[in-house]
């Protein structure tokens, strides 16, 4: 079954930097793109970054351009999120997420808190 696992968050001073992980199985990695969407406290759960397949194109959500980098290892079965210059409007948990068949599936999150 499609598999979905998260790590590398954790709290983080404003400028700081974190960078995620998620390690997928179940399905063939390669075809398929992959986003990272996060959910803070109160909020709608929003598109972070994506990813296509092999790699080639990335879509970021304009509050993170510049500062986000999302990246995959075909090889490994994961994709990164390399976030920088954190601000503490990135509270958030962050989820992975793959569209497979028209099914969505999530990852469990991962909680990111950048505060002094």
């Amino acid at each position: 079954q499609v598999q979905l696992v998260e790590s590398g968050g954790g709290l983080v001073q404003p400028g700081g930097s974190l960078r995620l992980s998620c390690a997928a199985s179940g399905f063939t990695f390669s075809s398929y793109a992959m986003s990272w969407y996060r959910q803070a406290p109160g909020k709608e759960r929003e598109l972070v970054a994506t990813i296509t397949g092999i790699g080639v194109s990335m879509y970021y959500v304009d509050s993170v351009k510049g500062r986000f980098t999302i990246s995959r290892d075909n090889a490994e079965n994961t994709v990164y999120l390399q976030m920088n210059s954190l601000k503490p409007e990135d509270t958030a948990v962050y989820y992975c997420n793959v569209d497979l068949r028209s099914t969505r599936y999530w990852g469990q999150g991962t909680q990111v808190t950048v505060s002094s």
